[in-house]
């Protein structure tokens, strides 16, 4: 696994408090930051529930602020730290930004794109599993307890 100057275990603690504040908000635990020249330009948890809209995808509303910060909708200079393997919609969505890395945390194996195909982001995008993996997946397994008991 190839470390950026911060490092991975750095973004991804940064996208992991943006896990917590979709937690906090009775949101899918999910967090996201996209990261160029070794700055975090955007950051973004899961708000389907706050913006009633099953696209506001953490991954989503951060490929939109890194888009508008950068003024420019390919994101190729850019690398995604999220901690939750991407779902197919939002695959789809890195493939048409074109990042150069996506790294999750912990795997989805009901909803993850790696289920259907590696395929479906872009070629040239690397993609790699990255540090946090038992943080983040306990907080989805607390996240799901609670809401089991409901």
């Amino acid at each position: 696994m190839s470390l950026s100057v911060q490092g991975d275990e750095y973004f991804m603690q940064e996208a992991f408090k943006e896990a917590l504040k979709a937690y906090d908000a009775n949101e899918i635990p999910v967090g996201a930051v996209i990261v160029c020249n070794n700055k975090i330009i955007a950051r973004a948890h899961n708000q389907t529930e706050q913006l009633t809209d099953v696209t506001a995808h953490a991954e989503m509303l951060a490929i939109t602020a890194a888009a508008n910060y950068l003024g420019a909708k390919y994101l190729t200079d850019c690398s995604l730290y999220v901690t939750l393997e991407p779902c197919v919609m939002c695959a789809g969505a890195l493939n048409w930004a074109q990042l150069k890395r996506i790294v999750y945390a912990t795997e989805d194996p009901s909803r993850g794109f790696n289920r259907l195909s590696e395929n479906i982001v872009h070629p040239k995008a690397k993609i790699e599993k990255g540090p946090m993996q038992q943080q983040c997946k306990a907080l989805l397994d607390d996240f799901f307890s609670k809401l089991r008991k409901k």
